[in-house]
């Protein structure tokens, strides 16, 4: 994979106490060594019964819907169906961004279909014609008269709870009771900024249908055991074997990896010669992976569709829109190598297959060794958020 002269600029930046800590651990070994095995049951991923009701994961939690940057210019509007409900995302024309049910508050129609960003100084029902502004407030009803005593005030867009924090948009698509973005904006979004997401430049998003369990593809990134072995023709030549730190933020994991080259004499204070060494990976629970790896981030956003076939979109961004034929290409290679090669045909296929092995009965449970057992404590994490769900819908 071509890797460009520098990085990215981190001259204002400077690395979270967490960051610079795994790094340590990396350099040092002194992170919490996993030297046993454990069991994950088969059933996990082929149930329909189970997958029905991990749902709950996906109503009660905050979920990524994309960065920043998928919708980064003031007066836009896109929408988003990946998660059950239909979604409407709009940034006004100070860039502040809200995020609605993709229904007019007349007959329910749904008012939009842009799944790419589009210029909208309203957005308008297709059907009468009642007119929205970006802030969700309805502005105009043809032939008012008609609606005797209708207070418009009370009749703007169902909003959603979201946050934008650290570089991505967050939201609770089908608006529980209660709306915790605690992690988003805290020592996540911390991370995400000492990261630069906020400012980077999306070069290029797609989605992947793979005929897998989402926590199929969840685990490849749970792991680094696979990467010398699965990866071995593309970018396992970076990477040091089972050289590995990683830590939770509450039911969310972050881990580092280290690169070809060695911490030692690194300065873990010196963003810039850190990020040459270390590659960042966060498990955002329940189902979004991001990999910040010297001068790129990769996003993947999870979206399952049934117990067998998960959507993913992989957002790669960049840390400014390319300017010269070189960056083009570089950043064309490097799009075609990660999203097409490494994620979209050896981690989705991986996932793919084991998918249709699993499906066989073959096996009752799945074995994990010492290397793997980030797998068992996310199994762990989802067991307990389905506990609590079910307690919650008992009361």
């Amino acid at each position: 994979m071509a890797v460009m002269n520098a990085p990215f600029e981190q001259r204002r930046r400077t690395p979270t106490e967490a960051q610079i800590r795994l790094a340590a651990q990396c350099r040092d070994g002194t992170g919490p060594q996993d030297r046993g095995r454990s069991t994950v049951r088969a059933s996990a991923y082929v149930c329909p019964d189970r997958f029905a009701a991990e749902q709950a994961l996906f109503r009660r939690h905050p979920v990524v819907l994309g960065p920043s940057a998928m919708l980064p210019e003031p007066g836009t509007a896109m929408t988003h169906d990946g998660f059950g409900a239909p979604l409407l995302l709009l940034r006004d024309g100070r860039g502040a961004l809200r995020i609605f049910l993709n229904a007019c508050r007349h007959r329910g129609t749904r008012l939009m279909d842009a799944p790419e960003p589009v210029k909208e100084p309203v957005v308008l029902c297709p059907y009468h014609a009642w007119a929205y502004g970006l802030d969700g407030r309805l502005k105009g009803v043809p032939r008012p008269e008609t609606f005797p005593g209708l207070d418009k005030a009370a009749m703007g867009l169902v909003e959603v709870p979201s946050v934008e924090a650290g570089g991505l948009i967050w939201a609770l698509p089908h608006r529980p009771d209660v709306a915790d973005f605690g992690y988003a904006e805290g020592p996540l979004g911390a991370d995400f900024d000492a990261l630069g997401l906020g400012d980077m430049h999306l070069y290029a998003r797609r989605t992947h249908r793979v005929q897998s369990n989402w926590k199929l593809i969840m685990d490849a990134f749970l792991e680094s055991y696979h990467v010398q072995r699965l990866h071995q023709n593309s970018i396992a030549r970076f990477f040091e074997d089972g050289v590995t730190s990683g830590d939770t933020v509450g039911p969310h994991m972050r881990s580092a990896v280290a690169r070809v080259g060695g911490l030692e004499g690194v300065d873990l204070a010196d963003w810039s010669a850190l990020r040459r060494i270390v590659t960042y990976a966060y498990q955002l629970f329940p189902a979004t992976v991001l990999v910040a790896s010297p001068d790129y981030v990769n996003l993947m956003v999870l979206m399952p569709q049934a117990v067998d076939c998960t959507l993913v979109e992989d957002f790669m961004l960049i840390p400014e829109k390319p300017m010269t034929e070189k960056a083009e290409d570089h950043w064309r290679r490097s799009w075609a190598l990660l999203d097409g090669q490494v994620f979209g045909t050896e981690d989705f296929g991986a996932a793919e297959a084991g998918q249709k092995g699993l499906s066989s009965g073959a096996i009752a449970e799945l074995e994990l060794g010492s290397l793997e057992q980030g797998i068992r404590r996310f199994h762990e994490t989802v067991e307990a958020a389905l506990e609590a769900a079910l307690v919650s819908a008992q009361r």
